[in-house]
């Protein structure tokens, strides 16, 4: 039902904190539901969830572990809440299947934005637009219907429209993290994205933004776009400047 509030999972091992979160966003109007061990809170993810906040020091299973077995579950949104700031702490939870990270201690004005931006995200079934005209195409097209990535052994093609990656017959799943950014880059194709622009487009982080989320989740994405992903022919690395899609 379309008011139905939107459901939050919080998964803290910190009462303090745990309850903090909770009365901030049940006064933002979400329905909140708690959780201090990773095995309870995939008990409510299999029961539904819009978003989750996860923390990684969790006792017994860790929250890297929690965020891979949710993920084949779930598209929902995860947002990771961690003491931990270490460049490989972040890459790991992005990788594990995390869509965003905050350091504690935090903001809960950040927190809060963090999860409007990805909850306006839309479903899968719609493509992103995108409103900067500086960032548009120069002739002003609309996005193609079907796009071939590449063609070496098997065409590999895009449907924004019908949110579909097909290499031949086979069809490749995409997270909605992965076709959002895979669609922003078929908008402007064989054009440069700065990871600023992306960081805007795809996650509409704005200021909050990390731009190693994009460097991390553009990595995923090759894993399934490229034949060999250590030599991209598809989304290809424009040193200093971001991230071109090229077509074949």
């Amino acid at each position: 039902m379309d008011d139905m509030p939107t459901r939050v999972l919080v998964l803290e091992d910190d009462p303090g904190l745990r309850t903090s979160l909770r009365m901030v966003l049940e006064d933002d109007g979400y329905e909140v539901v708690e959780a201090h061990a990773a095995d309870r809170a995939l008990e409510l993810v299999d029961a539904g969830v819009d978003l989750m906040l996860v923390d990684l020091m969790l006792g017994g299973v860790d929250g890297f572990t929690f965020i891979r077995r949710a993920r084949p579950v779930t598209e929902a949104p995860i947002v990771v809440i961690s003491a931990r700031d270490g460049v490989e702490d972040i890459v790991s939870a992005l990788e594990a299947g995390a869509d965003d990270y905050v350091t504690k201690p935090f903001d809960v004005e950040e927190v809060q934005a963090r999860i409007r931006a990805l909850l306006r995200r839309p479903a899968l079934a719609c493509p992103p637009t995108i409103d900067d005209e500086a960032t548009h195409q120069p002739d002003g097209g609309p996005s193609q219907d079907e796009v071939v990535l590449d063609s070496a052994e098997g065409p590999l093609v895009f449907r924004p429209a019908a949110a579909q990656l097909l290499r031949g017959d086979r069809e490749i799943h995409l997270t909605m993290t992965e076709y959002r950014l895979l669609s922003v880059l078929v908008d402007h194709l064989g054009r440069v994205l700065s990871r600023t622009a992306l960081l805007e487009h795809v996650w509409d982080s704005g200021f909050f933004g990390d731009e190693r989320i994009v460097d991390v989740h553009v990595r995923r994405l090759r894993k399934k776009l490229e034949l060999d992903p250590t030599e991209p022919r598809s989304i290809v690395t424009v040193r200093g400047l971001g991230y071109r899609l090229d077509g074949r």
